[in-house]
């Protein structure tokens, strides 16, 4: 008689580890996906400044009166590579990829340079990096969205509490004028 409410109990304990343990495990997931995520924008980030300095290098013999546009991308550049955490990171990033933007707008004013193979060959993997690291971006921001969900969700709330799991950043644009889309024309 005492055997019956004994498993009784027994299986609802076993059953509440066993659901704990599924929790806990989703969650260490979701965060390691959301450092993978992390990764693959940085590595697309540090394509794009490595890229940089070889287009600073093109572009230079051709604009010699913009001084101040290259001397600002490159500082961009250095702060960008010299931001840590995601939230420095994302700031940094954000004004640099507005530099780039601005020296991509004053060669439009040099004819000689949009026809420079070089540069045309630069532009064009700029390009693919921004669309890469568009995607890193989406990827990234998905995977905050899962565990951001399933650290406030009602039940696995009560063990992301318990062990300490911090809910991601967003990768958002702060700027507003980040959001507008450049008219940069090379024809």
């Amino acid at each position: 008689m005492f055997a019956t409410p004994l498993l009784v109990v027994l299986g609802l304990l076993v059953g509440v580890v066993v659901w704990a343990v599924a929790a806990y495990n989703k969650l260490v997931r979701y965060r390691n996906m959301k450092e993978e995520g992390w990764s693959g924008i940085d590595v697309q980030l540090k394509r794009r400044s490595d890229l940089v300095p070889n287009l600073l290098e093109t572009v230079k013999g051709y604009m010699k009166h913009e001084k101040e546009v290259l001397q600002g991308v490159t500082e961009l550049r250095s702060r960008a590579k010299a931001a840590k955490g995601p939230t420095e990171k994302m700031k940094a990033e954000s004004a640099f990829g507005l530099g780039l933007g601005r020296l991509l707008a004053v060669a439009e004013s040099y004819p000689d340079l949009k026809a420079n193979v070089n540069f045309l060959e630069l532009q064009k993997e700029l390009e693919e990096i921004e669309d890469n690291l568009q995607m890193a971006r989406r990827y990234y921001n998905g995977t905050v969205r899962n565990l951001n969900t399933a650290i406030e969700v009602f039940p696995s709330s009560i063990i992301a509490r318990k062990f300490q799991f911090s809910p991601g950043e967003y990768f958002e644009i702060e700027d507003a004028k980040d959001r507008e889309v450049p008219v940069v024309s090379f024809t």
